[in-house]
């Protein structure tokens, strides 16, 4: 039923011609002329000839008038169409920027924002909603550089999304052995990976939760440059006021939130500043980013046809090949 559904005629007007063929397989049965000459007894004439016949047509009209309705069907050009549905997808190319400095160590977040349970670190917050979004990207390449005193490449801007998990399921805290966090140095580093690319739009996501302490450019200076390669930076204050990072770490521990800074970061650059402060916002955000960087598909259909019409006007050919040779062999067969 599908193959009769997918079932195509480019020149149905030529089956007009089959009411032409009806009237000659009715004229085939008609009796023919009767004999001029009548005979009490045909034996006289047996031996030098034949009956006549009493019908016209016979058996070799059969496969005329097969012949025919074949050809009819190779002139009405039966197709058999295969639809096809293609899609032209403009990715977005992407890095995300991941603080490692030791203040992410700071166990602020709570599982599903249920203060009930166990508390967990920044980083694994952030790693486990950026897998998340991650998935939510399949068509988009995106590569991630992890920073606390200097930028480290962790991943390639890539496809292999798979790679991507695993490489954030590695990472850990004193990865980079130097301390600090460098936000200019992190943002030249991922713009670097994206200035060779050809993709439409070049975005960078940058999640800390300190300010800028180390590195050998600024911020702000980071941020003009990435603007005039046209790329744009959502940054990500993550964290609550009251975390503090215990005094093994840290003597006199503070929280060094710089929000003016991501702020600038992200206007001269045309994107967006964000604070998270709990998982749910964390996710938020991100949904929000996923939102507002739409990757472009565009469905094209396309239709195959596959031509029929050789098989009917083979089928044709044959038997108007055998009614050939049954009416040369057998000249008085008759129905």
């Amino acid at each position: 039923m599908i193959m009769l559904a997918n079932l195509t005629f480019a020149h149905p007007l030529w089956f007009l011609a089959i009411p032409v063929a009806l009237a000659l397989l009715f004229l085939s049965g008609r009796r023919g002329l009767n004999n001029t000459i009548t005979f009490s007894s045909l034996a006289i004439l047996a031996s030098i000839s034949k009956k006549p016949r009493t019908r016209a047509g016979g058996i070799h009209f059969s496969f005329l008038f097969f012949a025919v309705l074949a050809g009819i069907f190779a002139l009405a050009r039966p197709q058999m169409q295969k639809h096809y549905e293609f899609e032209s997808i403009e990715g977005i190319d992407m890095v995300v920027a991941l603080d490692l400095s030791y203040s992410m160590i700071i166990d602020d977040f709570y599982p599903e924002d249920d203060r009930s349970k166990p508390p967990i670190r920044r980083l694994e917050a952030a790693k486990g909603v950026l897998k998340t979004f991650i998935d939510n990207r399949p068509n988009d390449r995106i590569g991630i550089v992890a920073f606390s005193g200097r930028p480290y490449s962790l991943s390639p801007i890539t496809l292999d999304h798979s790679w991507l998990h695993n490489r954030l399921e590695a990472v850990e805290l004193g990865d980079i052995k130097e301390q600090g966090t460098a936000i200019g140095s992190a943002i030249a580093a991922s713009s670097t990976r994206l200035t060779n690319k050809e993709a439409n739009s070049k975005v960078i996501i940058l999640i800390t939760d300190g300010a800028s302490n180390s590195g050998k450019i600024e911020p702000v200076e980071a941020a003009e440059l990435s603007a005039k390669l046209g790329i744009k930076i959502y940054t990500i204050a993550i964290g609550t006021e009251e975390g503090r990072v215990p005094r093994s770490i840290q003597q006199f521990p503070k929280q060094e939130f710089d929000i003016p800074t991501l702020k600038s970061i992200a206007s001269l650059t045309r994107g967006e500043f964000y604070r998270a402060r709990s998982i749910s916002d964390l996710r938020n955000t991100f949904n929000t980013i996923n939102e507002l960087e739409k990757t472009e598909i565009e469905a094209t259909k396309k239709t195959v046809s596959e031509e029929l019409f050789p098989w009917f006007a083979t089928i044709s050919a044959l038997l108007a090949l055998f009614s050939l040779v049954f009416r040369t062999f057998n000249p008085s067969a008759s129905l």
